[in-house]
């Protein structure tokens, strides 16, 4: 009977054996990878550490770099008052146009006064590829309007900005067309003619593309020089309470009766459409004619323009400006809406009369009309715009 447990006993025993060295080889297992989580630990914190101390090294740099740039600007601003301190009217600072405007608006004749009366004025801010990097842009999109801030590049009175103030013959006070030519102190008005040649207007955004933004309800001239850009922010820009000066009210006076076009004038302008070449801000002849309505819906004529009775004085006048008199008051007084300005004649008394063709330029399109009486607008007809008239 010993004999025939024996078997069993040795098999008993190979199985305690084998759990013991099973047992023994699992808490060996686990030692290891306990000690071996450890030392990854370690050599993580170590790591972590050594980042922290590489990050906080070049916070501190970048921190000691920005004071040292910071006393050197102090440094620079100081150095140029002591230079100019005697002469405080010679100081300057660095600024390069940002953009460039290509608008509707050929000229400055024709131009609205004021930003969003004519909301079909269209125009693009082409910004400089070499300054204005593209990612200075996004979000712009994210806003109706934005504040221009710009150069009015084509005053022709600019050489007085270059003279000492003693000898620029700079005139404090400018000719306000809603007070029918009575002057008023420049910083009271939005006058293009300023001690700095400097503009402010608001336009809606239409779009962003790249280095492209389009607008709408500008006043700006084509070619102006783009200082900054600014978001519009209604709660701080709108001022609810704001008061202005009775005169600014009066809009009758600006106002025109109706605005008409001639029987030919839509074929007129098709014919020039489709030499245009798709060249236009505008979608059609008819968005273009839309355009006309609204900016002839104000009088743009300057105040000389609308105050003037002497018609001899005219034709004096437009062969001052480099063309030739004509024998016909007609003739000669067509060019009054591109040549002559609010500085050129004084004359007093109002002038409606339908012998004076007015010029405005949109796109290079040389649009004419009267104005009669009754301050009705009667547009006859729409030509390619001269090269001389395109500088007027």
């Amino acid at each position: 009977m010993g004999s025939a447990k024996s078997p069993w006993l040795l098999q008993l025993s190979i199985t305690f054996a084998v759990a013991s060295v099973s047992a023994s080889a699992a808490i060996s297992l686990y030692l290891w990878r306990r000690k071996s989580k450890s030392a990854s630990i370690g050599e993580s914190n170590k790591t972590i550490q050594q980042l922290e101390a590489s990050v906080k090294a070049a916070l501190e740099k970048c921190a000691a770099e920005r004071k040292g740039r910071i006393r050197a600007q102090q440094a620079l601003r100081e150095a140029m008052c002591r230079q100019n301190q005697d002469k405080p009217e010679f100081n300057s600072y660095p600024m390069t146009p940002i953009a460039v405007v290509r608008s509707c608006f050929s000229t400055r004749n024709g131009t609205p006064r004021q930003p969003l009366l004519v909301p079909l004025a269209k125009a693009s801010l082409l910004f400089d590829y070499s300054r204005v990097p593209q990612a200075s842009l996004q979000g712009l999109e994210g806003y109706s309007h934005c504040w221009i801030i710009y150069v009015f590049h084509l005053n022709t009175d600019l050489n007085k900005l270059w003279k000492h103030p003693s000898q620029s013959r700079f005139k404090a006070k400018v000719r306000v067309p809603r007070l029918k030519g009575e002057r008023v102190g420049v910083f009271a008005t939005r006058s293009p003619h300023r001690l700095c040649p400097i503009g402010l207007t608001v336009a809606k955004v239409e779009a962003v593309h790249g280095h492209v933004v389009l607008l709408s309800g500008v006043d700006l001239v084509d070619g102006t020089p783009v200082l900054d850009i600014k978001p519009y922010l209604p709660y701080c820009d709108s001022i609810q309470d704001a008061t202005v000066p009775d005169w600014v009210k009066v809009d009758s006076l600006l106002a025109v009766s109706s605005v008409n076009f001639s029987e030919s004038f839509f074929s007129n302008l098709n014919d020039c459409w489709l030499r245009m070449e798709n060249k236009s801000l505008y979608s059609s002849p008819d968005e273009f004619m839309s355009l006309i309505r609204q900016v002839l819906s104000w009088d743009i004529r300057s105040v000389s323009q609308r105050n003037r009775t002497d018609q001899s004085s005219i034709i004096t006048k437009a062969a001052s400006c480099g063309y030739e008199s004509e024998s016909t008051i007609a003739s000669a007084s067509s060019i009054v809406g591109t040549c002559l300005d609010d500085e050129t004649i004084e004359n007093e008394g109002e002038l409606h009369s339908p012998h004076v063709v007015y010029h405005v330029i949109l796109e290079g399109l040389d649009v004419s009309y009267r104005i009669d009486s009754s301050a009705n607008i009667h547009v006859e007809k729409v030509t390619f715009a001269s090269s001389r008239t395109k500088g007027q």
